[in-house]
């Protein structure tokens, strides 16, 4: 699908909307307006939705854009409807083979038609005297078209109440102005949802996802002045529609899947074009009674991409299974996919989506009054007065005190949150019973308490599968609520959003259920990640990965995202012991540079089946073997055997890290910059350090990328054994600023490497003299120790293995320290070492940077030159 057109407006619809919304609220809300007279109801609800959202300009702001954002779908959703022919006249878009023009609705009205099941008799009253010119209207056909607008979107509401409102909703009163005019928002809606794009419903993902990326770059460039995300900006923040392709192999690799293991002689493998067959022979698997027991859930289902691609293949099981092709549509809607979302506007749109799609192959589908399962998640909370009667008297009221009152922050924490099944039960029993004794309040308080019981049950029930691209936010954007929520329910994943949704949606699939996600990669690899990864390993089985890496979204481009894409089995206690050393199927796909390319290298690695092509099998066994723990399919026999029986580096030599002054522009200087009588170059000792009564003392501070020698550049202040670095915030009245670690190694020979590296790591000598960063990480020995060390260190083995433990731009000293070493390391030549250290030493004393430069090699040469002359 051609994105382009449908960014360029989408956010120019945005702009146009909030603007054209706000203006209305400024004239409704005018003293005198005809709307305060004609509809009061709409106008205090209004009212009180300006001072919920802040009040004031704020609150007129927060109300633009929230009905802005609602037109945007409706009007989206009506052209979508006339592209395909599910409306009996034009709503939004000109008559049948016309490219422009009036909405044929409004054409029609002009001639005297009007369809009785929309237009009410006292609309009718109006819309003649405008049209006739007998009702005053100073654009009578502009203010013909709002109210005809208005009353099919009325009419719509009995079939989709999620998208379009009841009678009386104050958005009533926003229709933007302008409607007709040739630049209008449903001008270009019509130029731009031509029908061949309406043809796929996809087009409604893009179209939401290119509207909030405006606001989503706001939130964004807010993170970079340290701002964090709260409840308005979580949605915007961690929206990013799902690449089809993506889509079709999560689907087919757990939906297909799972109905292939129960139904072998199926042939709905033909039409899965990324489905990956199982490696291994699999009788424990989840049983399912027939199609209706195949339910699909998607916690963060945004505008129901994953749901409308289950729906495709959902239609292909029942329709095999011999199902009337006028029942499927209503059966999958109401058995077998659910959604979950808290921004309401991409939940509308998903529900949206899904009735297309069952409009799509059933053409009386409205007739049926079905709605798709997307419950959006609200926030929800009671007084202690209303939890008076809203907990049972016999029961644990503090445990139904917190269940009533879980939901309070929901459009923070949305389908993180996990009910407890037995009291959702209890008290929707207890709810049942409750009368409302003709209060109003009351009343109302017992209406959201069974919305809560109806959120409670989609996040408490189990599903057979779980599909999902997870918001994705590191710790550092989350807002203090959201951050201390994620430590105490999700410990292990705290580090970022996506990883505590891993956790959650193992938690809603059924045991031997299956999860399908694509999310960022860092969870395989980083050390962050350990426990997470370990739990992962013991409870479910990876059952096939696509191993994405950076661009494979091509709407973001770029080194953006890395990603990866899996499916997950939840395996019962009781089964690990028969699932052990099962192996699953890992294709790797990272050196693609676009969605394209990635696809290509899938479709050849599901039809070669061998390394070669990137497609590799591994278990959770192979992962154990490795320090960690991580993802790492790719390595080898050999290179997994090497973990298993070489001693990690830390126990060979004495890894260390070193000082952190805490204010580098304080405390150091490039060595020429200070008088080199008060510089001591030489020092084997902390001791001869401070009686040699120098300053300056040479700084490994880690440096470029440089192997076997240099980067000798800085000298530090450590004059009476660092006596003003050691005490450098003391005088504030606090604790010292700097952490003057592992002294005992300072001015000893090492091999250092650098911290921070975007690619390989080189490692270097030093000899005796230098005083060691918290960058320049260091190993300690004997000299023979040291040279075979850093000959190992240097080497491709080495630089194969760091890929597995350092898989990011960060050495640290704890994954080098992993490193397995061979019990015959020693026998590596050392005087190898001593000729490369020569080398990279004469090539560094080339350089005016170091102190033991003598002159430009230029001028050597120079000289026969010139006796040539």
């Amino acid at each position: 699908m051609e994105t382009a057109p449908l960014k360029s407006f989408a956010t120019w619809a945005r702009a146009e909307l909030i603007t054209q919304v706000g203006a209305r609220i400024t004239a409704v809300l005018a003293p005198g307006s005809p709307e305060q007279t004609e509809n009061p109801r709409a106008i205090r609800a209004l009212e009180a939705g300006i001072k919920g959202a802040g009040g004031g300009i704020k609150g007129k702001e927060a109300v633009a854009d929230k009905v802005a954002y609602t037109w945007f779908n409706r009007i989206v959703a009506l052209r979508f409807m006339d592209a395909g022919g599910y409306t009996t006249a034009g709503i939004v878009s000109p008559a049948a083979g016309q490219a422009v023009g009036q909405p044929e609705v409004l054409a029609d009205a002009k001639r005297g038609v009007f369809d009785p099941d929309v237009v009410t008799d006292s609309t009718l009253v109006v819309l003649n005297g405008l049209l006739d010119g007998t009702r005053p209207s100073i654009d009578p056909q502009g203010e013909a078209y709002t109210l005809l607008l208005a009353e099919y979107c009325r009419y719509w509401n009995k079939s989709m109440p999620f998208m379009f409102e009841r009678e009386g909703d104050y958005t009533e009163l926003l229709i933007p102005a302008n409607l007709l005019a040739d630049e209008s928002i449903l001008a270009r809606a019509v130029a731009t949802m031509t029908p061949d794009v309406c043809r796929d419903v996809e087009v409604i993902g893009w179209l939401y996802q290119f509207y909030i990326s405006e606001r989503k770059d706001e939130v964004f460039a807010g993170f970079k002045k340290n701002k964090k995300a709260g409840a308005a900006e979580i949605p915007a923040a961690t929206q990013l529609f799902t690449p089809h392709w993506i889509v079709r192999y999560l689907v087919e690799n757990s939906v297909g899947r799972l109905w292939m293991l129960n139904h072998p002689e199926s042939h709905l493998a033909d039409q899965m074009d990324y489905y990956i067959a199982p490696v291994d022979e699999e009788p424990d698997y989840l049983k399912l009674t027939g199609p209706e027991a195949l339910t699909v859930v998607d916690p963060a289902c945004g505008s129901g991409h994953m749901l409308t691609y289950a729906f495709d293949l959902l239609y292909a099981i029942y329709e095999e299974e011999g199902y009337s092709p006028s029942e499927i549509p209503s059966l999958i809607l109401s058995h077998n996919l659910y959604g979950t979302e808290i921004d309401s506007r991409a939940g509308a749109l998903a529900a949206f989506a899904l009735t297309m799609k069952a409009r799509a192959r059933q053409r009386t589908f409205f007739n049926k009054k079905v709605e798709p399962h997307i419950c959006v998640i609200e926030p929800i909370s009671f007084s202690a007065d209303e939890l008076g009667y809203l907990v049972t008297e016999d029961g644990d009221r503090q445990a139904e005190e917190a269940f009533w009152n879980q939901f309070e922050h929901a459009d923070t924490f949305g389908s993180l949150i996990r009910p407890d099944s037995d009291l959702a039960v209890r008290l929707a029993e207890h709810l049942v019973a409750l009368d409302d004794e003709g209060d109003l309040l009351r009343a109302d308080a017992i209406d959201w308490a069974r919305r809560a019981i109806n959120q409670a049950g989609y996040l408490e029930q189990q599903y057979s599968v779980v599909v999902a691209n997870p918001p994705y936010m590191g710790s550092k954007q989350m807002n203090p609520l959201l951050s201390q929520f994620m430590k105490e329910a999700h410990p292990d994943a705290k580090s970022d959003l996506f990883a505590g949704f891993i956790q959650r949606c193992t938690n809603l699939a059924r045991p031997r259920g299956m999860v399908a996600m694509i999310t960022m990669q860092s969870w395989m690899f980083l050390s962050s990640y350990e426990k997470l990864r370990a739990s992962l390993l013991a409870h479910q089985q990876i059952t096939s990965m696509l191993h994405l890496g950076a661009r494979a979204f091509d709407s973001i481009g770029g080194e953006v995202v890395s990603s990866t894409a899996f499916i997950l089995t939840n395996q019962p206690s009781a089964n690990r012991a028969s699932t052990r050393g099962r192996t699953g199927a890992f294709i790797r796909l990272v050196d693609g540079m676009s969605e394209a390319e990635k696809i290509s290298a899938l479709r050849t690695a599901l039809v070669m089946r061998t390394t070669d092509v990137g497609f590799y099998l591994a278990s959770a066994e192979d992962f154990a073997a490795v320090p960690g723990s991580p993802i790492v399919y790719w390595l080898s026999e050999k290179m997994r055997a090497a973990f298993s029986v070489g001693r990690p580096l830390s126990d060979v030599a004495d890894l260390r890290q070193g000082l952190a002054t805490a204010d580098n522009s304080r405390f150091l200087r490039q060595w020429w910059e200070v008088s080199r009588s008060r510089s001591a170059f030489t020092c084997t000792s902390r001791e001869e350090a401070a009686s040699s009564g120098a300053r300056w003392f040479p700084y490994n501070k880690g440096g470029e990328f440089r192997k076997w020698y240099g980067n000798h550049e800085f000298v530090v202040n450590w004059e009476h054994d660092g006596a003003e670095i050691r005490t450098f915030g003391v005088e504030d009245g606090g604790r010292p600023r700097s952490r003057a670690q592992n002294t005992g190694t300072y001015f000893s020979p090492s091999v250092s490497w650098s911290d921070i590296s975007s690619g390989e790591a080189a490692f270097r000598r030093y000899p005796a003299g230098f005083i060691h960063d918290s960058t320049g990480h260091s190993g300690f020995g004997e000299r023979t120790l040291l040279d075979q060390i850093a000959l190992l260190l240097n080497s491709t083995y080495v630089m194969e293995v760091m890929k597995v433990l350092a898989p990011t731009m960060h050495f640290h000293i704890g994954y080098v320290g992993l490193v397995p070493v061979a019990s015959d390391a020693n026998h590596l030549p050392a005087s190898v070492v001593q000729r490369l250290i020569e080398t990279s030493h004469t090539d560094w004393d080339l350089a005016e940077m170091s102190w033991s430069f003598e002159r430009n090699p230029l001028i050597t040469l120079a000289r026969p030159l010139r006796g040539l002359d």
